[in-house]
């Protein structure tokens, strides 16, 4: 979708049309903290763009519209156009609220020619939702992605199978999906800056200087990409972080805002039937130096106190570290992948063990959901009301 939640807002009001939009925190005037989630198109043209600092946004065009994000409407709008996905294909792989991949091979003769298919879904997003959508179709998801962002908004490109690498070759490395600024700057450094000066480079070469990714990222530039189109639907992860009104070096205020974390992302869990092994801890610094630490656990869970005691050792660990330079915090963040069902049993103690702990972390979640989140809560690690 085109600059989604931004489209969302100047739809709903006629008003925001045509004018530069920012979604996302409270500038306050320039002085807010937070990030841009995302911002419409004329806001664009100023420079701003998503997850820069919200203060550098105001900043750069002070006469914008600046919204706050409304998930629940965003999120209903969503539901819409990825039920219309689900009229095109029952092969559809969610990226993200506004984006996914289709893969129309089985379907597209009902509809006509591929790229008929494309234009239909683009009709239809349009006349039920009002938004515009761009589209990329191309042989491999790493080419339909790329073709997706080259002429936004509304924007529809077609890539053959026997046109691919003419099609990657111009384009600069920057565009394969996944390599950020640090890759594609040590790329520069060895004179690679298209696709195509990647492509003609040895393999080996590259896996010698980057590891796998460099093979990884070589594959890309010569089309090859057998990645499937994956249907499962189901989270790959829970996450949520919060960003601290003042950069701090309190840490009993940190882990105070990581016990909260931690309770969320296990609410949330529980609420998807779900368990975890691997939680990752993030941590952006003053300067936006941002830092991830992780640990896999034995059997996986989706209770608050075993979350927080690992994301409480990834934090210290990570304070004590004398390779990190002594900065306030900005954000914290807690995340629990590697997920599996909560029905699947990993032990044969785990009914015994955990059964009084499930009934606890049951009862907070009725007690939550009755009364709201600040009715119970937990203090140094034990429940309190």
């Amino acid at each position: 979708m085109d600059a989604f939640f931004a489209a969302i807002e100047q739809r709903d009001d006629p008003r925001l049309k045509g004018k530069p939009i920012v979604v996302g925190s409270d500038p306050k005037g320039g002085k807010g903290r937070g990030v841009v989630s995302t911002c419409s198109y004329e806001a664009r043209r100023y420079g701003i763009h998503s997850a820069m600092p919200i203060s550098t946004a105001y900043r750069k065009c002070p006469h914008a519209a600046f919204l706050p994000v409304d998930g629940e409407k965003y999120s209903a709008v969503s539901s819409v156009i990825y039920g219309i996905f689900n009229e095109f294909t029952p092969d559809v792989e969610p990226v993200s609220i506004d984006e996914a991949f289709l893969d129309i091979t089985g379907s597209y003769k009902i509809f006509g020619t591929p790229v008929g298919t494309c234009k239909l879904l683009k009709e239809r997003i349009k006349k039920r939702t009002g938004l515009t959508a761009s589209v990329g179709l191309a042989p491999t998801k790493m080419a339909a992605k790329i073709a997706s962002d080259l002429k936004k908004p509304d924007g529809l490109v077609e890539v053959k199978p026997e046109g691919l690498l003419d099609f990657l070759r111009p384009l600069e490395v920057r565009r394969l999906w996944g390599l950020g600024p640090k890759a594609e700057e040590a790329l520069r450094q060895i004179g690679i800056r298209t696709i195509g000066e990647l492509a003609r480079r040895d393999a080996k070469e590259l896996t010698r200087v980057f590891g796998k990714t460099g093979e990884y990222f070589w594959q890309l530039a010569n089309g090859i990409d057998e990645r499937p189109v994956e249907t499962g639907g189901e989270a790959k992860s829970v996450s949520n972080e919060t960003t601290f009104g003042e950069d701090t070096s309190d840490k009993a205020k940190i882990k105070s805002a990581l016990m909260r974390l931690c309770e969320e992302v296990s609410g949330r869990l529980r609420h998807d039937g779900v368990r975890g092994r691997t939680v990752t801890l993030k941590i952006r610094l003053e300067g936006f130096d941002t830092y991830t630490r992780a640990s896999t656990i034995a059997e996986a869970t989706n209770f608050v106190d075993v979350i927080y005691g690992e994301t409480e050792k990834l934090y210290d660990a990570f304070a004590s570290s004398k390779i990190i330079p002594p900065k306030k915090v900005r954000l914290v963040g807690v995340k629990v992948s590697n997920l599996v069902s909560a029905r699947v049993r990993e032990s044969l103690f785990d009914g015994i063990s955990g059964a009084k702990d499930e009934k606890i972390h049951k009862a907070v979640d009725r007690i939550k959901e009755r009364f709201g989140d600040e009715a119970i809560f937990r203090a140094g690690g034990k429940i309190s009301s």
